[in-house]
C-alpha cells in the first residue's frame, strides 16, 4: 500500500505511509482493511489517494533470511543520536567520505524519500539514479508472525515502527554487495532511527530527529563492484520471508 495527500493521482503529492504484508489467503481481507485504515488515519495527514495492490505469492520463490541481532542505544538528543551513527557507520567499515556524504543528503531533504539513496560505501557517490523517489525495498516481511511479535514484546519493541523497520533492514543486509543502511523515520511523533549491517546487527538509536519533524529517509551503503539491477531488482521485488 502507497498513500499521498495532494498531487494529481497520487503524483507530486505529500507521501503519507507505505506498507505491506506478506499473508494467507484467509487473511487478505482483514490486512486490507487495516492497511485502508492505517492510510486515512496516519500522524503525517489522511491521504486522499491510495494505491493497494494484491498479489499472489509463491511461497517456494521465496527467499528466507534470518533476522538481525536487534541491540538498542539510548540518545538524549539528535545531535547524540547521530553522531553515534556515524561512529557505528565506520565501525561496520563505511567511509568517512561516504557517512559524510549520506548525513549531508538526509539533512538537505525538504520532503521525505519515498525510497533510499544507493551510495557506495567507499566513494560516498550516488549510484541510483531515482532522484527523490529513491529505491523501494518491498517484497518481504515475517515467515511466523507469532513468534516475532513474542520476540519484540520480550524486548519492549512492540508497535509497527520497530516491526516493519526490522523486517526492511534484514532483507537490505542481506542483500549481495550490501554493507550498511541508515535510517531515520518520516513520522512526526518517532523520533528513533537505526543503522544496520549483517555485520554487527540493528542498533535502534533512540533518538535521531527533532519531535515533530516530518522528513526522513534512508541510505543503503554497498561495496563495489556490484550488478546493480541486480540489487535493486532483489530489494524492488524478490520476495523475502524473515525467520526468527
Amino acid at each position: 500500500m502507497r498513500s499521498s495527500l495532494g498531487g494529481k493521482n497520487g503524483v507530486g503529492g505529500k507521501h503519507i505511509s507505505g506498507a505491506e504484508r506478506i499473508v494467507k489467503s484467509c487473511d487478505v481481507e482483514k490486512t486490507v482493511s487495516s492497511l485502508l485504515k492505517r492510510a486515512r488515519n496516519h500522524e503525517r495527514g489522511k491521504a486522499d489517494f491510495i494505491n493497494l495492490k494484491i498479489q499472489e505469492v509463491n511461497e517456494n520463490e521465496a527467499v528466507r533470511v534470518p533476522l538481525l541481532k536487534i541491540t538498542s542505544k539510548k540518545t538524549s538528543s539528535k545531535s547524540e543520536g547521530r553522531s553515534f551513527a556515524k561512529s557505528e557507520l565506520l565501525r561496520i567499515g563505511v567511509s568517512e567520505n561516504a557517512v559524510k556524504n549520506a548525513f549531508e543528503a538526509l539533512e538537505s531533504l525538504s520532503d521525505s524519500l519515498r525510497g533510499a539513496i544507493v551510495l557506495d560505501a567507499d566513494s560516498g557517490e550516488r549510484l541510483d539514479s531515482f532522484g527523490m523517489r529513491g529505491v523501494r525495498c518491498s517484497n518481504m516481511d515475517v515467515a511466523d508472525k507469532d513468534e516475532y511479535e513474542k520476540k519484540l514484546s520480550e524486548l519492549g519493541m512492540a508497535g509497527e515502527h520497530a516491526r516493519e523497520a526490522l523486517v526492511l533492514a534484514s532483507k537490505v543486509a542481506h542483500a549481495k554487495g550490501a554493507v550498511a543502511e541508515l535510517c531515520w523515520s518520516d513520522d512526526p511523533n518517532y523520533v528513533t532511527g537505526y543503522v544496520a549491517s549483517q555485520k554487527f546487527g540493528y542498533t535502534r538509536i533512540s533518538v535521531m530527529k527533532d519531535l515533530g519533524d516530518y522528513v526522513g529517509g534512508r541510505v543503503f551503503f554497498v561495496r563495489l563492484p556490484i550488478d546493480l539491477d541486480y540489487y535493486i531488482d532483489y530489494l524492488q521485488n524478490q520476495v523475502v520471508l524473515v525467520e526468527v
